[in-house]
C-alpha cells in the first residue's frame, strides 16, 4: 500500500526567488530537496568552482607523489578497473590521463564468470608475468585484503582507488574498520576520511587523483576536461546521488557529451539514434548506459574499453553494434529471469516475507542485480537473487531506504564466502549448503517494520493543470541532472475525471488519458507503466464495462493523480501534457 505524503519544507519562497531569480514556486521545490538558501546558488548554477580540491582527500597526496616518482623512473603501471560501466569509465580515465604524462601504463578488467569481482590473484599473477611494478586499482579493492597482500609479498607496488563502503570487524559493539595492505589507499568513504564529499563514484575519485597529479607535475590540466563525460557516464550509470560534487561533475559532463569528439560515443549515439543535443542523465541511465554494461555482463567489459579507446570510425561502429546487440539479449533473458523470481514470490506470497530471496539457478550471474532491482521496485522490499555459479552460489541484492544492505549482509558474513557493496546495493558469494540459513538470517535481522515497507510517495506540491505552461517546464530544467538523490519533482491533483482513454505504441502497453480537473482544464496524461493495473482497478470499482466505456470516450470515473508536467512538440506545436507517475481510483459517488 502505497503512502502518499505532501513535502512541506519551510522558507520565504517569495524572497528567495527574488534573490535567485526564479518563481516562488521553483524556489519551494529546490527547498523541499534539502537544498539551504547558502546552497541554492551552487545547486541552481552548478559549476566547477565549487567543486572541493582532491588534494583534501586522505591518501590522495602520497598516492599522487608514488605515482609521479613510478612515471619519472619509467616503471610499468597496469590499471585494474571491474567491469561495470563506472569500473570501465575509470579505468579509461586513469589510462588516457596517465598515457598523457608519458607513463608506460595499460589496464586488465576482470572476467565477471571467470575472474569474479575486482583485483583477484589471477589478475596479479598475469600483472607479475608481464613484469608490471606498479598496479591502480579503480573501481575495486578497498576490499581485497588478501590479493593485495599477495601483490606486496610479490614486491609489487598496489595503489589503491576505490567509492565502496570500508570493510569492518565488529567487537564488543564497536566496528573495527580494515584497510588493505597497500602503499596507498584512496577511499571518499574511509573511517578517518575529512573530505568534504563522500559520495563520488569510481570514476569520480580516479578523476580527482588525475586531477592532483596534473597540478603536482604542472600538466595542462585542461587537457582533462573531456574526461568530465566519463565522470558523468559512470555517476549516473552506476546509480550515484546527485548531489554536491556528481551533480557539478555530471552537470558539466553532460554538456560535453552533447558536442564528444569521442569515436566510440558517436558511434553509439548513431546507433541508438540518440540526438546528442538533447542527451541527458537519462540517456545515460536508459540508453547508453545498458548497452556499455553489457560487455560486462555477457561477454567481456574489454570490449567496452575498447569502444572508449577507439580511434577509428568503422572500428568504432563495428563495437557499438556488437554492444547495442548483446544489450538486446541482455533484456530478453532479463524479463524471462523477472517473470521466473516474479511466479515463484507469488506462488509463497502468503508467507509475507520482509526480505525477498530468489534462487534463479539458470540466470546468467550478471543479471542478478538487474533483476533484484525490478523485483525491489515491484515490492517495495530489499531483494536479492542468489544463481549458481561454476564454484558456489553467487548473488547480487538491491534495497529500500530503510534497510541498509552492506550492514545487514555483514550479519551474515559468517555464511559468506564473500561481500561487498554499499546500503543501497551489494554483491556476494557462498556455498550452497548456507543458502537456507543465509535467507533466515536475512529475515530475521531485516529490522524492517511494516512501515518501512511501505512505498513512501513524496508529493511536492499541488498543482492544477491550468499551471502546467511551457514556461514552466522551461524553468524545472534549473532542477536537472534528474536521478537518484535528485529525482524529478513529483506533482498531485485530485478528484481528477477521466474522460476518456487510448492504448498507444507497438505492444498497446502506454495508456493515454484525457483528463479534466476540478477547473474543468483539460490535459493529455500518458501512464507508461502499470497499465494493466490501472484497468484492472477500474473494473473492480467501476464493473465489468469499465474499460469499454472509457476507451468510447464517455468515462465517469475519477482519480487522484501524481505526476511530472512536460511539453508535447509535435506538428510544430506545443502542446501540455503529463506522465503519470501514480495514481488512485476513487470510489465511485
Amino acid at each position: 500500500m502505497e503512502n502518499w505524503v505532501l513535502v512541506r519544507k519551510g522558507g520565504d519562497f517569495q524572497k528567495l526567488g527574488e534573490k535567485f531569480g526564479i518563481s516562488p514556486r521553483l524556489a519551494a521545490l529546490i527547498r523541499n530537496r534539502d537544498v539551504t538558501e547558502e546552497e541554492m546558488e551552487a545547486y541552481l548554477f552548478p559549476d566547477k568552482k565549487y567543486l572541493h580540491d582532491g588534494a583534501q582527500m586522505k591518501g590522495m597526496k602520497e598516492a599522487v607523489s608514488l605515482l609521479q616518482e613510478k612515471i619519472e623512473q619509467g616503471a610499468r603501471i597496469r590499471i585494474i578497473g571491474d567491469y561495470d560501466i563506472d569500473g570501465v569509465n575509470a579505468t579509461y580515465i586513469l589510462l588516457k590521463g596517465c598515457s598523457f604524462l608519458g607513463a608506460k601504463v595499460d589496464s586488465d578488467i576482470p572476467d565477471r564468470m571467470t575472474d569474479g569481482y575486482g583485483i583477484s590473484r589471477d589478475l596479479i599473477d598475469r600483472a607479475l608475468k608481464d613484469g608490471i611494478d606498479t598496479i591502480i586499482t579503480c573501481d575495486n579493492g578497498i576490499a581485497a585484503e588478501k590479493e593485495i597482500r599477495y601483490a606486496k609479498e610479490q614486491g609489487m607496488t598496489v595503489i589503491v582507488t576505490d567509492h565502496h563502503e570500508i570493510p569492518y570487524e565488529e567487537q564488543a559493539g564497536e566496528k573495527q574498520y580494515r584497510l588493505p595492505p597497500a602503499d596507498v589507499v584512496v577511499d571518499p568513504k574511509r573511517e578517518d576520511e575529512t573530505y568534504p564529499f563522500s559520495g563520488l563514484c569510481g570514476a569520480g575519485v580516479a578523476y580527482k587523483l588525475l586531477e592532483v597529479l596534473y597540478k603536482a607535475t604542472g600538466a595542462d590540466r585542461r587537457v582533462l576536461e573531456d574526461l568530465l563525460e566519463n565522470v558523468a557516464i559512470a555517476t549516473v550509470g552506476d546509480v550515484m546521488e546527485l548531489q554536491g560534487e556528481n551533480r557539478i561533475l555530471t552537470k558539466e559532463g553532460l554538456s560535453r557529451l552533447k558536442h564528444t569528439k569521442n569515436p566510440g560515443l558517436q558511434a553509439l549515439f548513431r546507433k541508438k539514434e540518440i540526438e546528442q543535443d538533447r542527451i541527458s542523465s537519462y540517456t545515460i541511465g536508459y540508453v547508453i548506459g545498458p548497452c556499455l554494461n553489457a560487455g560486462g555482463r555477457l561477454r567481456t567489459a574489454k570490449k567496452t574499453l575498447e569502444l572508449l579507446l577507439a580511434e577509428e570510425e568503422e572500428r568504432a561502429g563495428e563495437l557499438a553494434e556488437e554492444l547495442a546487440e548483446l544489450n538486446e539479449e541482455r533484456k530478453a533473458m532479463t524479463e524471462a529471469a523477472v517473470r521466473e523470481a516474479t511466479e515463484r514470490i507469488e506462488a509463497k506470497k502468503e508467507r509475507q516475507e520482509k526480505v525477498l530471496v530468489s534462487y534463479l539457478p539458470d540466470c546468467h550471474e550478471s543479471l542478478a542485480g538487474i533483476v533484484a532491482g525490478r523485483i525491489r521496485e515491484r515490492y517495495h522490499r530489499p531483494a536479492y537473487v542468489v544463481t549458481k555459479g561454476k564454484e558456489g552460489l553467487k548473488g547480487s541484492g538491491r534495497s529500500i531506504p530503510a534497510y541498509p544492505m552492506y550492514e545487514r549482509l555483514s550479519l551474515c558474513k559468517d555464511l559468506l564466502i564473500r561481500f561487498g557493496g554499499h546500503k543501497g546495493a551489494a554483491g556476494f558469494s557462498l556455498e550452497e549448503d548456507k543458502l537456507k540459513a543465509f535467507e533466515n538470517r536475512l529475515e530475521n535481522t531485516s529490522g524492517l517494520t511494516q512501515e518501512d515497507l511501505a512505498e513512501k510517495v513524496c508529493i511536492d506540491m499541488e498543482l492544477p493543470f491550468s499551471e502546467v505552461t511551457e514556461t514552466f517546464v522551461r524553468e524545472l530544467s534549473l532542477l536537472e541532472p534528474f536521478g537518484q538523490g535528485n529525482q524529478k519533482p513529483v506533482f498531485g491533483v485530485r478528484n481528477v475525471r477521466v474522460m476518456g482513454a487510448r492504448l498507444l505504441g507497438k505492444q498497446k502497453n502506454v495508456l493515454k488519458l484525457m483528463l479534466a480537473d476540478q477547473r474543468n482544464t483539460w490535459i493529455d496524461g500518458l501512464c507508461f507503466s502499470r497499465t494493466e493495473v490501472f484497468l484492472k482497478e477500474a473494473e473492480e470499482k467501476y464493473g465489468e464495462q469499465a474499460e469499454e466505456v472509457l476507451f468510447a470516450g464517455q468515462g465517469t470515473m475519477k482519480v487522484d493523480l501524481t505526476f511530472y508536467p512536460q511539453i508535447n512538440a509535435y506538428g510544430g506545436r506545443m502542446q501540455p501534457q503529463i506522465v503519470i507517475t501514480h495514481f488512485r481510483i476513487r470510489d465511485p459517488e
